[in-house]
């Protein structure tokens, strides 16, 4: 028995899944023969994710959808379970940064970023953790938080803000729901090497600063967390709930 192989026929539906780590996610699951379905704003970069994702299952598709609106939330979960027959797997992975000082935040900046981190987070959540109860479905949610949840960084007051908040919903939908047998949990990334992070790292002051404080002395990668994901969807990890898996190369062990 390969690794894995009780995921094939899942029904996995992931939240920011067009480009970097929520992509890399999705073709994890589709290759594995989970029937997929990823989400995202721009709808040329989903449907150029989702044949990648075709060319391992062809029942994976994309969905449109804006998660700081929850009327469209609402419609984008009720579709992905008409289309799925069911949601057996969220993954909660879309999310953005504003990085700025903490005295040039501004309104509109702060409600940006909680309202995608943490507010879409909980909405999706709610809506899938409808069905998934009223079908009786042993789900799993996963959270795609950030070691930004347990350790302050410069230019990130709101994202830090977001990313504790979702460790802690995490915690508080996996005690309300363990009697529902479904199981929260969350991935906690370090910065991750992906298209839109490399901008970042051209300054090589902020790259070299980032990685003095990672002590395995490396970037991670969009496949370091996906098997974090992998685990937590999986049998394995059939009695973990409410929990967060830092996969940041020690960063926070310091």
């Amino acid at each position: 028995m390969s690794y894995f192989s009780e995921l094939e026929g899942k029904k996995i539906l992931v939240v920011g899944g067009s480009k970097g780590i929520g992509k890399d996610i999705a073709l994890a699951f589709a290759k594995l023969k989970a029937d997929v379905i990823i989400t995202g704003r721009n709808e040329a970069d989903l449907n150029k994710a989702n044949d990648e994702l075709v060319e391992f299952n062809s029942n994976c598709s994309y969905l449109t959808a804006d998660i700081q609106n929850v009327n469209q939330i609402y419609t984008m979960i009720d579709q992905a379970y008409e289309r799925l027959d069911g949601i057996d797997v969220l993954i909660n992975n879309a999310g953005v940064n504003i990085p700025k000082p903490a005295l040039e935040v501004t309104e509109e900046d702060w409600d940006h970023v909680l309202d995608t981190n943490l507010k879409g987070t909980f909405f999706c959540s709610q809506r899938a953790g409808k069905y998934m109860i009223e079908q009786g479905r042993k789900g799993r949610i996963i959270n795609i938080v950030s070691q930004m949840a347990f350790v302050g960084y410069i230019k990130r007051a709101p994202y830090c803000s977001s990313k504790g908040g979702a460790v802690q919903l995490t915690k508080a939908l996996a005690i309300e729901w363990a009697d529902k047998q479904i199981k929260v949990n969350a991935v906690a990334p370090t910065f991750i090497e992906t298209d839109f992070t490399k901008k970042m790292f051209d300054n090589k002051d902020f790259y070299n600063d980032v990685l003095s404080r990672i002590p395995l002395g490396t970037l991670a990668k969009p496949n370091d967390v996906t098997g974090a994901v992998l685990f937590l969807a999986s049998d394995m990890a059939s009695f973990i709930t409410g929990e967060t898996i830092r996969v940041d190369g020690g960063w926070t062990a310091i």
